[in-house]
This record gives C-alpha cells, sequence and structure tokens, in this order.
C-alpha cells in the first residue's frame, strides 16, 4: 500500500498515517461487518465530527481542536482590531 503524499509535498505522511491507523482501529475493525458502502461513509462522517468537534484534547487544557481553532481566531481577529 503506497503512503500518504508525495515526496516532497507539505503533506505530513506519518501523522496522517497514525490517523488512518487510529481510525481503522476505532472504527472499520470495530464495527464490522459492514452491510454496505453507505453505513462505512456514515460512520466515517461521525468519527471524524467527533475527532474534530468533540474529542477532548489534553495537550491543549482538555478542549476540541475545533474550540482551540475558534479561540485562536477570535484572539487574533481582536489583536488585529487593537494595531
Amino acid at each position: 500500500m503506497p503512503t500518504v503524499g508525495s515526496v516532497g509535498d507539505s503533506y505530513d505522511n506519518a501523522m496522517a498515517e497514525s490517523v488512518i491507523g487510529l481510525y481503522k482501529t476505532e472504527v472499520i475493525n470495530q464495527k464490522r461487518p459492514w452491510k454496505h458502502r453507505q453505513a462505512v461513509e456514515f460512520a466515517t462522517l461521525a468519527w471524524v465530527d467527533w475527532f474534530n468537534n468533540r474529542r477532548l484534547l489534553e495537550p491543549i487544557g482538555n478542549i476540541p481542536p475545533a474550540e482551540l481553532e475558534q479561540m485562536y481566531y477570535q484572539n487574533k481577529q481582536g489583536q488585529a482590531m487593537v494595531a
């Protein structure tokens, strides 16, 4: 199986492959057998939503990644208004 990305691009292969492995462990292997392709697609969407919007990440203060991103852009916008 080829790796994600290509030589010299900015895509972080190791990180992408670890997320793919995590996804396979948490979704694909635990919830099989899949009855149809749509079931896999729905489970994928639900997992990605959880991973980005509900998963609490200890290194960033036990908040979801999306919340940290929102705080970052609000802070950046506030700094631009002051300047």
